[in-house]
């Protein structure tokens, strides 16, 4: 049986495309390896394969990624491999280095334009250090993942090396059955707005959701998940007497979240334009509204006001600014024709969106590995 050790910075309980992608190869009948970290609040886990989750002595910053790759290389020294699955660019050196020492074969899943993330684009020096770790070693690879088109195209044209394409698509529900009795809880007889995902950092627009519901009536916001604007958030609402009108909800196992997702009734997605990250970000909270059939309120990014206005399941918006922000969710849910319509496309959508369509490629891809 090959073994494929997979590895990613997180502490794996909800990057949902490394679970989707290692429950894949586990049903292809590759044996899987899991390496993370555990932080001191992570949920516990249970997977069909094997997982290891490292405590390391840093949290954040320069020392936490020197640690964390330095025991990740030691720890892919001493196992057994046939395949190594190194999942961003924070994890690359220490699985080139070893797949080059074992001569093994390597696979790289870029879930994103790592180097233009907020964080990094204006710290021009700790930029500078992964686009060289970045610009050393991609232009060796030989099998690369991304999770759209346009970023595929950026790599590409950048590094001159094919890209296969293997989107953030959630897997079918297998019971569409929304929680009466949660639903009651959490919004009564209102409208709910859901806002959800691991990383709701500076420049996701939550801020501006949480400022629009002092012109809302009748709606509750309900936001799901991490990040660091989490405090800010509750901030806001405090300071603007809203704190009936918004609930914050912090991480959740994958089934739990999915629970608000299917009480929703409409899901938003509000990435600003400020780096080429969020600009080309096609999340996997939106591949989750459509699973549940609810219609969406984006934010205009290239790649997911096209998903949705292609599919005609919602409503792409261009300005940051709350009110005008709320009176779209207001006209949203006056216009019954419309949701109507929405409803029938997100059925359609459901249908062509999952996971059991988009694996077939990356069976096809690790079949050839083998």
């Amino acid at each position: 049986m090959p073994r494929i050790i997979v590895s990613v910075t997180n502490d794996l309980v909800t990057d949902q495309r490394v679970r989707k992608v290692c429950n894949t190869l586990f049903s292809e009948g590759f044996d899987i390896l899991l390496i993370g970290r555990k932080l001191p609040g992570s949920l516990p886990i249970k997977r069909n394969y094997k997982t290891c989750r490292m405590r390391l002595l840093f949290k954040k910053g320069f020392l936490f990624y020197a640690e964390f790759n330095t025991r990740l290389f030691l720890k892919l020294l001493f196992v057994r491999k046939d395949i190594l699955l190194s999942n961003d660019l924070d994890t690359l050196l220490p699985n080139y280095l070893v797949s080059r020492l074992f001569r093994k074969k390597l696979v790289y899943d870029s879930h994103e334009l790592f180097t233009e993330v907020p964080e990094l684009i204006h710290r021009p020096f700790v930029q500078n250090v992964w686009l060289s770790i970045e610009r050393f070693i991609f232009p060796k690879l030989k099998n690369v993942l991304t999770v759209n088109r346009s970023i595929a195209d950026i790599y590409n044209e950048k590094y001159k090396v094919p890209i296969h394409v293997i989107r953030n698509i959630s897997s079918k529900l297998p019971v569409f059955k929304p929680d009466q009795d949660l639903a009651e809880k959490v919004k009564g007889n209102q409208k709910m707005l859901i806002l959800q995902g691991s990383g709701i950092n500076k420049d996701r627009g939550a801020e501006e959701a949480v400022a629009m519901m002092q012109y809302l009536e009748n709606v509750v916001l309900v936001i799901v998940g991490g990040g660091d604007v989490f405090e800010k958030l509750k901030e806001i609402s405090i300071d603007l007497k809203i704190q009936d009108k918004v609930k914050i909800v912090g991480k959740l196992p994958y089934e739990e979240l999915l629970k608000y997702t299917q009480i929703a009734d409409l899901g938003l997605s509000l990435d600003k334009g400020t780096n080429l990250n969020y600009e080309y970000s096609l999340p996997n909270k939106v591949f989750d509204y459509i699973q549940c059939q609810i219609p969406m309120m984006v934010s205009n990014r290239r790649v997911v006001a096209k998903l949705v206005r292609d599919n005609d399941i919602g409503v792409v918006f261009e300005k940051h600014e709350p009110k005008e922000m709320a009176k779209i969710v207001t006209d949203v849910f006056l216009n019954k024709a419309q949701l109507k319509k929405w409803q029938i496309n997100l059925k359609k959508a459901a249908a062509i969106y999952n996971w059991e369509n988009e694996s077939e490629k990356l069976k096809e891809i690790y079949r050839k590995l083998r």
